[in-house]
């Protein structure tokens, strides 16, 4: 099988975001807000915005399974209060449930959480506790910079975040540490404030001892890792100077790297400096780069055929494609094996 373990809806049809710009629109006032039931949205607007879309994509690219999340960029945790962002993650967690529900073959779901900045996180559980519960969710999204660009909340080692990581260790389940919109005009949202948020993610778990108090905690980091391949000296040299023990041993039997990286020696650099038992294939499609690239006249997320080309053995891409994804989501693995997968 070729799992994509980094799917998002972002083809969700309008009156999503329709409504969505209403309850933006009345921040702090109840009365104005729309209600959820206001939202309609049939069985048959869902099959179209994934048949044309996402599954129509995954068949030509030969690909099987797409762990599914709501679009990161609409999560925009920044914007009003606790309430506000719970409503609005119960309403598009409950649409990737629906789509995982009319295409069970091909979509699996995972969750946003109600993050809101300076409130606690652990309010986000009963979320996620309804999402694995009762729709089955094999992983979560965790924004670690709800504010959208400035970094108000405190790092991941920071014990604010353990309430969420010990319902993660309790239902054995990953977290993709993926923020959402940038707010910050010096952070464009996908070409910086991603990049920068997996780099940054990376580095406050090497400065901490999380790990210690979490031996099973999991974080997938999105976007082929940000700069830490490409730095992987940097981050090593750093380490040691911190007398932390090696990374393979300190941090990678946690940390997971995704392939969303679009172009072919991006590929060979992640192959070739990060174990290939923490590579998980990923096209994140179709999300911020949707284009065809003039070098070589394929679409840029079309990330199976940097995976094809890189120089790896059929025992490596299996565990790229496959291996790796059932291993870290032990949740997907059960369900797989429950369709006789």
């Amino acid at each position: 099988m070729i799992i994509d373990i980094h799917g998002h809806y972002t083809t969700a049809p309008k009156s999503l975001e329709a409504w969505r710009n209403r309850q933006i629109a009345a921040p702090g006032n109840p009365a104005e807000a729309p209600k959820p039931s206001e939202l309609h949205i049939s069985d048959d607007e869902l099959r179209e915005s994934i048949e044309t879309n996402q599954l129509r994509l995954m068949r030509e690219r030969g690909l099987h399974l797409t762990v599914f999340s709501p679009r990161a960029s609409f999560m925009a945790h920044h914007i009003g209060d606790f309430n506000m962002s719970s409503t609005w993650a119960a309403i598009c967690n409950e649409l990737c449930y629906r789509v995982s529900q009319l295409f069970p073959e091909h979509f699996i779901p995972a969750a946003m959480l109600p993050q809101s900045p300076g409130v606690d996180i652990a309010t986000c559980i009963p979320e996620l506790e309804k999402c694995v519960e009762q729709y089955g969710n094999v992983a979560i999204n965790l924004n670690p910079d709800p504010s959208g660009g400035h970094w108000t909340s405190p790092p991941l080692s920071d014990r604010y975040w353990y309430p969420i990581y010990e319902k993660m260790v309790e239902y054995d389940i990953p977290a993709m540490v993926h923020v959402s919109t940038s707010c910050n005009a010096c952070f464009h949202t996908t070409g910086a404030h991603y990049l920068n948020a997996d780099t940054t993610a990376f580095m406050q778990c090497l400065t901490s001892d999380l790990f210690r108090d979490f031996p099973t905690l999991r974080f997938v980091i999105p976007h082929g890792g940000g700069a830490v391949p490409y730095h992987w000296g940097r981050f090593r040299g750093l380490a040691q100077e911190m007398k932390k023990p090696l990374l393979e041993e300190h941090l990678l039997k946690n940390i997971f790297f995704d392939t969303c990286v679009y172009h072919q020696p991006g590929i060979d650099l992640l192959t070739n400096v990060i174990p290939v038992d923490n590579i998980l294939f990923a096209s994140e499609m179709i999300g911020a780069v949707r284009g065809i690239d003039p070098q070589t006249g394929h679409h840029f997320d079309d990330t199976r055929r940097y995976v094809e080309a890189a120089d790896m053995n059929q025992e490596q891409r299996y565990k790229v494609y496959e291996g790796n994804a059932r291993r870290v989501y032990p949740r997907l693995d059960a369900a797989l094996q429950a369709q006789g997968r």
